[in-house]
């Protein structure tokens, strides 16, 4: 194993032939070529055809310098359209890379050079944005030294790359999906399942739960869309065991960098404490932890200190517990250590649907009010506001009763919000009012109290103890908890090193509705799906405050392309800076945008088949530095 410095060099190679060399060695410093080939994956269980950078996958480490310019040339070698997007990189929208937004992406044969100025430092990481080709295996990461030293020191560092290799294609999943949306589905529950929880909590009550979860066509089992996978940590599998070597006492730095198509993992060290020091490139207060939750396309950074002479494993077990991935550091090769067991499945519970808890589920009641959404579904006996009977009209002609909405285009409608919705902190329903025909969308029918996060920023603010994680509904069945009692990160404990931004009062507020039917398979945003939406359109130099309103059973990974989201969770002017904001089931998250991007970007979750069937958004960023400059100076003469 090659120890990585912290010295820039085109062309490096890192341990365990992760890094392929970038260029021949006549290419300058900040020039970089990769190619996108045909490759073969091997992950230990299976063996299947792909699509990688430099003849493998996971492609090369582009490790760059905050401040120079790089030049990358890209040659297409598949016989398909393709292209690469720099993940969490600030750049020109033209270097994005996203078909039909920013360029027309790189034909078959064709070279694409992309030209821009780094202007941050941190762990990044790069994909295909065509088709499914980043899930059969097109991603690799980035690594960008900064201008100034460190905040923090360590000795050495590796790149751990996490990603979940299914032996299907990524068009073949998406059909099955398509034809079947619970075909990946391996933890459904079976009869033994339902014994258990009559003896557990009585014959009558499981029949009322398995009765409710029944009439909405969804399954307490639905956490992850995709089973059968393979978990891997820089390309090798569990069996396959990467290792990184360490002398011990050295403070090692670990890029975790999640690369999924579609699996959260919950990663800890038994025996090792982890320092992150780093949220999405951006460092944050130091926070110790035993464990934390990776979303899908979401960086951490940890620094641990191996003291004693023996090895650690890397442990990342899937959010649904159904397959896990495995590395380990140690002294010297050879050496292993014991790997621990998968813990139990979580089941999704009726806070992840948005409803009361603390009842049984027969004895609910609910109004019978039936609301059409954009996407042809239905939302039947979900009377969002038992206070308020106001009609709103949506751009397809459907009503939805008694609650705002934002239009597609960022736009309010007026009327009593979300969280206005149930005062009273319980929604009454019935079982022959549950929501037939529909999945994930229904819990959005009924505002969650208490499951507001603009909520938790209050309590924060006046001094009140934090006693959960308030990214999760009360009793969520997703709530994390680390392994033996220890310390869980929460985004409650992200707090930035540094301000990016000055504080400054949002200008206007935008809800995006996390929408879907997962029976259909249809994922939106407003329940309007990518091919039917109009842009969401900014203005250059104002600050966005967006609300996401999550009306799914799936948490999901939401990703901002070319400006960085300043999430709230309550810390005020030490609100983390990240790329990506994970929203979990039953809940409303809010981050702010500075708006100082022109250009044309994409919005998405960032779950590879949400995002295909229409949980995606293009953002038009209107005006510019001069415009604005311009603008200023005109309100300055009118005073």
């Amino acid at each position: 194993m090659i120890t990585i410095t912290r010295q820039h060099v085109v062309g490096a190679v890192m341990g365990l032939g992760l890094v392929a060399a970038l260029g021949s060695g006549s290419a300058q410093a900040g020039e970089y070529n990769i190619t996108i080939d045909p490759v073969t994956i091997d992950t230990g269980d299976f063996t299947r055809s792909g699509v990688g950078f430099n003849g493998a996958s996971p492609g090369p480490v582009l490790r760059f310098k905050e401040g120079e310019n790089v030049t990358i040339n890209v040659t297409n070698n598949l016989s398909e359209d393709s292209s690469i997007h720099w993940h969490g990189l600030i750049l020109p929208f033209q270097q994005d890379g996203v078909p039909n937004i920013s360029y027309p992406g790189i034909k078959s044969g064709e070279t694409f050079t992309y030209n821009f100025p780094i202007k941050q430092s941190g762990t990044y990481w790069f994909h295909s944005h065509s088709g499914f080709q980043e899930p059969d295996g097109a991603y690799g990461a980035i690594v960008i030294e900064p201008k100034e030293r460190e905040p923090y020191r360590y000795d050495r560092e590796y790149v751990v790359q996490l990603a979940d290799a299914h032996p299907h294609s990524g068009n073949r999943i998406m059909r099955n999906l398509k034809m079947m949306a619970d075909y990946y589905n391996r933890k459904q529950q079976t009869v033994f399942d339902f014994f258990k929880d009559s003896e557990k909590m009585g014959l009558g009550a499981a029949l009322s739960d398995r009765m409710a979860w029944g009439d909405m066509r969804m399954m307490a089992t639905d956490i992850e869309d995709l089973q059968g996978f393979t978990p891997l940590i820089n390309g090798k599998g569990p069996d396959q065991n990467w290792t990184g070597l360490f002398k011990p006492g050295e403070r090692v730095r670990l890029r975790f960098i999640n690369s999924s198509a579609m699996t959260y993992f919950d990663i800890r060290i038994p025996g090792l404490k982890m320092t992150v020091v780093q949220a999405d490139g951006n460092n944050v207060q130091p926070v110790s932890v035993d464990e934390f939750r990776i979303a899908v396309a979401e960086t951490y950074d940890v620094i641990v200190r191996p003291a004693e002479d023996k090895a650690y494993t890397i442990f990342a077990e899937s959010m649904g517990r159904t397959a896990y991935a495995r590395g380990t550091l140690a002294p010297r090769e050879g050496l292993t250590a014991e790997v621990p067991d998968l813990r139990k499945s979580p089941l999704l519970t009726m806070a992840d649907m948005g409803m009361s808890h603390g009842m049984d589920h027969g004895a609910m009641a609910m109004g019978s009010a039936t609301h059409k959404m954009p996407d042809g579904s239905s939302m039947s006996g979900a009377a969002h506001d038992a206070h308020s009977s106001t009609t709103h009209k949506m751009p397809d002609g459907s009503e939805m009763k008694g609650a705002g909405h934002a239009m597609p285009d960022g736009s309010q409608m007026q009327g009593a919000e979300h969280q206005g919705m149930a005062q009273g902190g319980r929604h009454q329903m019935s079982d022959d009012a549950m929501m037939k025909g529909m999945d994930h969308s229904a819990q959005g029918a009924m505002a969650q109290s208490g499951m507001d996060n603009s909520m938790h920023g209050g309590m924060a603010k006046g001094g009140m103890a934090k006693e959960a994680d308030s990214f999760y509904a009360s009793n969520s069945g997703l709530m994390p908890s680390a392994a033996n009692g220890g310390k869980f990160l929460s985004y409650n404990d992200l707090k930035a090193q540094k301000p990016l931004y000055k504080q400054r009062p949002p200008t206007r507020e935008i809800e995006l509705r996390l929408t879907g039917n997962m029976e259909r398979y249809i994922w939106s945003i407003n329940g309007v799906k990518f091919k039917d939406a109009e842009p969401i359109r900014l203005k250059y130099g104002e600050r966005v405050r967006f609300k996401f309103v999550n009306e799914t059973m799936m948490t999901h990974p939401m990703h901002l392309h070319g400006m960085w989201s300043i999430l709230d969770n309550g810390n005020g002017k030490w609100n983390p800076i990240k790329h990506v904001v994970s929203v979990s089931p039953g809940t409303t998250v809010y981050m702010e945008t500075e708006v100082d991007a022109p250009g044309q970007w994409a919005f998405h979750c960032h779950l590879s088949y949400h995002a295909d069937a229409g949980m995606f958004r293009k953002v038009v960023v209107e005006g510019g530095p001069k415009e604005q400059a311009d603008a200023s100076a005109v309100r300055h003469e009118g005073h």
